[in-house]
């Protein structure tokens, strides 16, 4: 072996060994364990929603779907314990879910869990806490698309405005790069007591890279977020009437893979942190919710390692809900077919506020 080569190998093995040496550091951080793991699901667990029963929150319920064409919604208590009578099957492969309070609908005030069902491009609507159907059937969305796969429903937000009104806001498998990747529909009244969705606006930029799902909104500040999948996450406006101006892009760099689930711990209504699931290193990403120098940069501030793993939906309380949960609840998918429920002050240690 010439000088050349035997200089070459050494510094190769060198730099092996500071792989591994970075590895193992990174390997031995001590993962922030769950105080309950729910039940299994059937078939594939995706993404949860916490609702808070408001004359009870010890007597809250997670709403997890399960990702199948013959899935469903499974709804736990806050051990994580299957409630039987209130889960529903047979959803054609729901994806995300998402939980909204005080729909008016036939005169009444209702709070509704709403999913995507992919394999009928529809949206699911339930009354909760009774988890009872109340969208005839469902409701149609991304109605006129042609191209693949353009109609396959994925994501979805519920956002509610100043005056009470609700809207969700829908992602799918693929869409356009020219900025109407997501559709955001109004949910009302049709008048004689039914349910129905109308379109609203269209907008979202969209890289290209991979697909865009999780979709989170900031019902206080009035700003919808979504991870453009291994590009980063987006900020706009949740009200159509402000525009479809993106107003932020951030989580560009240090995930491993995909940029994944958002869920926002509010310390006031205006401050506290935007937790982002980085999915293959099984961290969540935890940035600023109200910024730094501006409202739009939103700097990160630490990396949580949980013990999910694969982690693509969560879900985030932050207020006291019983003796387990006093500082809010943490709600994350794992691909083991269940979800684990995280006590925010374990999350927090010594570097996040905690309520």
């Amino acid at each position: 072996m010439n000088k050349f080569n035997l200089i070459t190998t050494f510094s190769t093995i060198l730099m092996l060994l500071n792989i591994a040496c970075t590895q193992q550091k990174h390997d031995t951080t001590e993962a922030v364990k769950p105080l309950y793991v729910t039940e299994p699901v059937q078939f594939d667990s995706d993404d949860p929603a916490i609702w808070v029963n408001p004359e009870d929150p010890s007597k809250s319920l997670v709403i997890g779907t399960d990702k199948d064409e013959n899935g469903g919604l499974y709804v736990f208590d806050l051990k994580g314990k299957i409630i039987k009578d209130k889960t529903v099957k047979g959803l054609k492969r729901p994806n995300n879910v998402d939980i909204a309070y005080g729909l008016i609908l036939g005169g009444k005030k209702i709070d509704i869990a709403v999913t995507t069902e992919r394999m009928t491009h529809k949206l699911r609507v339930f009354s909760l806490p009774d988890m009872k159907p109340i969208d005839n059937g469902g409701l149609a969305v991304f109605e006129g698309e042609t191209g693949e796969m353009y109609r396959d429903l994925m994501g979805i937000a519920l956002y509610t405005n100043p005056q009470g009104q609700i809207y969700a806001v829908t992602g799918r498998k693929t869409g356009p790069k020219d900025g109407s990747y997501l559709w955001q529909y109004l949910l009302e009244d049709d008048g004689s007591g039914k349910l129905k969705a109308t379109l609203k606006r269209k907008f979202g930029k969209y890289s290209g890279k991979k697909e865009i799902e999780a979709v989170a909104v900031d019902n206080e500040l009035g700003y919808i977020y979504y991870s453009d999948e291994q590009f980063g996450v987006r900020k706009y406006y949740a009200d159509p009437a402000k525009g479809n101006e993106e107003l932020a892009l951030f989580a560009k760099e240090g995930f491993t893979e995909d940029n994944e689930g958002i869920s926002i711990y509010k310390t006031s209504d205006s401050t506290g942190y935007i937790l982002v699931s980085d999915q293959s290193a099984n961290h969540f990403q935890v940035f600023s919710r109200e910024g730094d120098k501006s409202p739009n940069n939103h700097p990160m501030i630490t990396s949580i390692k949980v013990s999910t793993n694969q982690s693509d939906g969560s879900d985030i309380y932050s207020k006291p809900l019983n003796d387990d949960f006093k500082h809010g609840i943490f709600v994350a998918m794992s691909d083991n077919k269940t979800f684990q429920y995280y006590r925010w002050e374990d999350l927090a240690g010594k570097l996040l506020k905690v309520n």
